[in-house]
């Protein structure tokens, strides 16, 4: 069922996938509640992973105290917000290093996917079946593709990688 259309002279559109607004699309940032919506996701998830046992372990040796919000900032800038990780904290190959030289974990995977989907309900973005969909094909390209590709060392991990940007129809 999609959601009510305003009339066209306020040149608003609304379907079940993403809001037009005077010829205007919503960024995937934007529907999933722009840097306040990414940060309480970023939390929900990593509370869940934190009490998942395998998943945990990856953060056994500790983590940033701002994990968190440096988290969110790079999931906005990946969705089409701000671009804040990058001119903050780091680029791609930051990210890639922190997550390469660990071995190939595959159930570690699955599960941090998973604990993702339960986040995305936790916080009430489950709702949205395609804005869903959206966040599930994202955090799960990144985490078996972009995150694990260097499973066998961080020193193959490439300088000056930028960070990837997904959108309603996936890699851009």
């Amino acid at each position: 069922m999609s959601r009510p259309r305003e009339p066209a002279a306020f040149g608003v559109l609304h379907t079940r996938q993403r809001t037009v607004i005077l010829g205007y699309m919503q960024t995937v940032f934007e529907a999933a509640g722009g840097n306040d919506g990414l940060r309480r996701l970023a939390y929900a998830w990593h509370k869940r992973v934190m009490a998942d046992d395998v998943v945990a372990h990856a953060f056994s040796h500790g983590f940033h105290p701002q994990h968190v919000e440096r988290l969110a900032a790079y999931w906005a800038e990946a969705l089409g917000g701000p671009t804040t990780y990058s001119d903050s904290y780091g680029d791609e190959t930051t990210v890639v290093k922190i997550h390469s030289g660990n071995g190939e974990h595959d159930e570690m995977n699955r599960r941090a996917i998973a604990c993702f989907d339960l986040a995305l309900a936790d916080v009430g973005l489950a709702n949205d079946d395609v804005l869903r969909q959206v966040l599930h094909d994202y955090f799960a390209w990144a985490t078996t593709e972009t995150m694990s590709r260097y499973h066998q060392s961080a020193d193959d991990v490439p300088n000056g990688l930028s960070i990837p940007h997904w959108s309603w129809d996936g890699l851009q």
